[in-house]
């Protein structure tokens, strides 16, 4: 009998712009579009093999799947699943760790153009007929940004910081790093590490690739945002928790920053009331930067690759909780 394949929350990595056929040989797939919390026992229940992508899976829904051997998570962040208790149970987890660098850089830099040149703004003021009626054959609604010479300040300083960081050497941006390991220094004029004080007070631009861990946990606050220039940018495509959002929005509004443009926040979708969503010169977007098509062909590739691994015994991308002994 064929393995029983499971999907929880198929819908973002593949929206009917990909197929799951590839699946089909690995055993029978049953793919749920979305799956609630209280249901993730329900939809896996007799599953050998479970694929994830945001669907928690505490210690508790784990329990209720003795069949269990294979959770692949269909991305980087595996925080949704206790990979302690997957461990104890004898479940593999797995995760996809490098698909979207270049996606996730690429966003970077949208949503810093957009604030530096406010394409959005001066288009929809041209079809609204603003040029149109203007004396001068050239107006700006709002100053515009010129990138070149500025410097741009990495927070994390892995293969997303590090792309960012080529991006930002095209631009003739000065390149100013901080991370935990300070090694293998990129060839770029006028690179250098500093501490993330420095990296504050220095920068024009400020963008964010850490992990979350309780070390980065609300990093930008009012403490540091203080240390800011009251011309920088804020940019962060990691983590929502690594800012402290009504502090955020608090220095946007008191023009303590020039701007900011995030593509992740604390929750997911956000509520009304999060203040970051009214707050002044702020950019959100729901989340975007891996969801290239090109990306999400590479993930949904990695997590089938990851699970020809785990079947033909040689798992791949393995995470892990506990140590290898226990």
């Amino acid at each position: 009998m064929s393995a029983k394949i499971v999907v929880l929350d198929g819908y973002c990595i593949n929206p009917g712009d990909l197929s799951w056929d590839a699946l089909q040989k690995f055993g029978s797939v049953t793919v749920f579009n979305r799956t609630a919390a209280d249901q993730a026992a329900l939809c896996a229940a007799g599953a050998i093999i479970l694929l994830t992508s945001k669907t928690p899976l505490p210690a508790h829904v784990l329990a209720q799947l003795p069949k269990l051997r294979y959770i692949g998570v269909i991305g980087t962040g595996y925080d949704n699943v206790d990979v302690e208790a997957a461990q104890r149970q004898g479940v593999t987890v797995t995760n996809v760790p490098t698909y979207g660098t270049a996606s996730v850089a690429q966003l970077v830099f949208a949503l810093l153009l957009e604030l530096c040149n406010n394409v959005k703004l001066h288009a929809i003021a041209v079809q609204a007929g603003e040029w149109t009626r203007s004396p001068d054959w050239s107006f700006c609604k709002v100053p515009l940004t010129e990138l070149s010479g500025k410097i741009m300040g990495i927070v994390g300083f892995g293969r997303i910081g590090r792309q960012t960081a080529r991006i930002a050497d095209a631009f003739d941006m000065r390149v100013i790093a901080t991370d935990v390991q300070q090694i293998d220094s990129p060839r770029f004029s006028g690179f250098r590490w500093a501490s993330f004080e420095e990296l504050l007070r220095e920068s024009d631009v400020v963008s964010l690739h850490s992990p979350l861990s309780q070390e980065t946990r609300g990093m930008i606050n009012a403490k540091t945002l203080r240390l800011m220039k009251p011309t920088a940018f804020l940019i962060n495509t990691s983590r929502g928790p690594l800012v402290v959002e009504q502090d955020l929005a608090d220095a946007l509004n008191a023009g303590q920053i020039a701007g900011a443009a995030l593509d992740v926040l604390s929750t997911e979708p956000p509520p009304e009331d999060n203040p970051l969503l009214s707050a002044n010169n702020c950019l959100v977007t729901p989340h975007i930067a891996w969801a290239t098509r090109e990306a999400r062909a590479r993930l949904l590739d990695g997590a089938i690759q990851n699970l020809a691994a785990f079947l033909g015994g040689s798992p791949s991308n393995v995470v892990s909780a506990l140590p290898a002994s226990s």
